[in-house]
């Protein structure tokens, strides 16, 4: 693969293309969108309860859905047309909203109701994200395909930087119903974007079945590997979502703050996307340095005595999270066929959102039993062990490189 120009002018390059522009700046809106949602919905179920127990249940609903089917809807993106797939669960996640909003403004929506229109939310999310999310590669060049993966993890992330402030702005302005309706609109931007935009013809299959996307990762281990990174990206990341009103508490402000506590660690993803865009993925060690960096910033905001510094400890831990997650997700989509990437990006959601739901019980249990810092410090340790491993496979590595041709054979079985 030809190399891609490097930083922001390899952005600018890809943002001014026909149909990558389109899609990012839809998708950028209607991912804010989703923020008005999740922090109205955590502030709504954490006034009605005061439980942190219950804002992990919260966030389980959310993506338990993408656990149980991504493989199944990674199969339908390879087998139908992705635009029309992410359309379809675009309009549905459009309507649940405007139902949820119009019982809130009625007085009608307690907490299980909100837990059960996220679950909905969540049933078509789980099949857009490995559409969406294969569709990328369709709307670009192979070398320009690092620069979009970057931009469209940027996307997400400055929707974390931007969206949880302004959702926070309309839930102190106009109330939790009307930000609930907001998310609804938004979702119609990303529909007008795929209207839009043209991607290439894409290669479908005639059947796609769920033993094929875990044979991917079978025939290649690497895979396996890549995915596993992600996962710990999604453990360490996870307290900055689902605690963040109380963490708020903890430092002592309103819940409110939370849309700030999550819109520090956007911005720190957002500066991240500018960095690597148009880099080819990272090395083992670059990445072993990016997942350290999140691990440790989410431990230091958990244990920082005041919210500055947690500020500034949460944008080391956004800058980490969004280069390990564009390093291994790019090595995913280039390590298989165009035909296979709607069912290795299935693998994807489910190793990136589909552990969430446990991550989320898990952040909520600590949380509970323990207090809301432990509960941050537990959720890194899967990002910093993932580091240590990989420093210590590439010290292995060089190791057996360094070793003559015939012991590295010997030690294969081929001399005996």
């Amino acid at each position: 693969m030809s190399s891609a120009p490097v930083g922001p002018r390899a952005a600018w390059h890809v943002l001014s293309s026909r149909d990558f522009g389109p899609y990012f700046w839809g998708n950028a809106a209607s991912a804010s969108g989703s923020w008005f949602h999740n922090l109205a919905a955590s502030l709504l179920v954490y006034r009605l309860t005061g439980s942190e127990l219950l804002l992990g249940v919260l966030n389980f609903s959310q993506f338990a859905a993408i656990l149980l089917l991504s493989p199944w809807a990674g199969a339908a993106a390879d087998r139908f047309d992705r635009r029309r797939l992410l359309i379809t669960a675009e309009v549905a996640a459009t309507l649940l909203s405007t139902m949820l909003a119009v019982l809130a403004f009625a007085g009608q929506a307690d907490e299980w109701v909100v837990i059960g229109f996220t679950l909905g939310l969540g049933i078509a999310s789980a099949f857009a994200a490995p559409a969406q999310a294969a569709l990328v590669s369709g709307l670009v060049r192979e070398e320009d395909l690092p620069t979009a993966v970057a931009l469209n993890s940027m996307t997400f992330n400055l929707a974390r930087a931007i969206g949880p402030a302004l959702a926070a702005l309309a839930v102190v302005t106009v109330g939790i119903p009307a930000a609930f309706a907001i998310n609804s609109g938004s979702y119609l931007a990303l529909v007008v974007a795929l209207l839009v935009v043209r991607p290439r013809l894409q290669e479908r299959l005639s059947s796609a079945r769920l033993r094929e996307s875990l044979r991917l990762v079978r025939d290649d281990r690497s895979l396996l590997a890549y995915l596993l990174v992600v996962a710990a990206v999604g453990y360490a990341s996870d307290p900055v979502n689902t605690l963040a009103p109380a963490f708020a508490e903890a430092y002592g402000h309103s819940d409110i703050v939370a849309g700030f506590i999550v819109g520090a660690f956007g911005l720190g993803a957002v500066t991240a996307a500018l960095v690597v865009a148009g880099r080819t993925a990272g090395s083992r060690g670059r990445m072993a340095v990016t997942l350290t960096l999140l691990g440790g910033g989410v431990v230091g905001f958990s244990l920082a005595p005041w919210l500055p510094l947690g500020f500034a400890f949460l944008f080391v831990a956004g800058f980490g999270y969004l280069a390990s997650n564009t390093s291994a997700t790019t090595r995913l989509q280039l390590g298989v066929e165009e035909s296979q990437r709607g069912r290795i990006m299935a693998l994807w959601s489910i190793a990136f959102l589909g552990v969430r739901p446990l991550a989320s019980l898990l952040d909520g249990l600590v949380a509970d039993l323990v207090s809301v810092r432990a509960a941050g410090v537990v959720l890194a340790v899967p990002a910093l062990a993932g580091a240590a491993f990989l420093v210590t496979a590439r010290v292995r590595g060089d190791s057996a490189q360094r070793r003559p041709a015939s012991a590295r054979a010997r030690a294969s079985g081929r001399v005996r």
